[in-house]
């Protein structure tokens, strides 16, 4: 079980942590937490189905970690659209985005969330032994699953990769570059999220 889920009797999941991986992984849904940001009436809205019908922006955002957790929904997949198309899938994306974003932002938040907690409630038992066993109910196996790929997409982004190619240029980075220890916490949450999708197989 170190360093990869694996399946429990009856659903769900369990892997072994140390008490620097805890740290690790704690820190990382902390950080995306705070770059994804509170809702857009706070965490607590007075009038819940107000925030319900609110709606959200409608360009996409400035920072390329959040651009690539929240792309536009409308694109070519072969290159640059003539001027007239590529005017209607921004028109459609803006639309698009503005009815979803705020829900989409919301389930993150809830994902990170998730991760944080099962972490804190592990955290005693890993310090006084060095480490514990994680198990995750179905939900929360899902939960986690988001998660990290999310963590994976904005590490993904801070290292500008774009395909399998760029992935390749990483394994061969020297270990004084400075980019060296969020390749291997990218390479490392691949492998969690992986064996995760393995569960949850049927």
């Amino acid at each position: 079980m170190p360093g990869h889920f694996e399946p429990l009797p009856g659903g769900g999941a369990a892997v072994a942590l140390d008490d620097v991986e805890i740290s690790i992984i704690r820190s990382l849904a902390v950080q995306l937490l705070e770059l994804i940001g509170p809702g857009p009436a706070g965490d607590a809205p007075d009038d819940p189905l107000a925030e319900l019908f609110a709606e959200g922006p409608s360009e996409p955002p400035a920072d390329p970690v959040l651009r690539r957790l929240f792309p536009d929904a409308y694109t070519d997949p072969e290159g640059t659209p003539e001027p007239k198309q590529a005017d209607e899938q921004k028109e459609h994306s803006a639309e698009f985005r503005r009815y979803t974003e705020n829900d989409l932002r919301a389930g993150k938040r809830d994902n990170a969330l998730a991760v944080i907690r099962s972490l804190d409630a592990l955290a005693s038992e890993a310090a006084a032994a060095g480490g514990a066993v994680l198990e995750l109910a179905p939900r929360e196996s899902r939960q986690w699953l988001g998660a990290l790929n999310d963590l994976r997409l904005a590490i993904g982004a801070r290292l500008e990769i774009a395909d399998e190619e760029d992935t390749d240029v990483l394994y061969r980075l020297p270990d004084d570059d400075p980019r060296k220890p969020m390749v291997m916490a990218y390479l490392w949450l691949g492998g969690l999220q992986e064996t995760l999708v393995t569960t949850l197989l049927p």
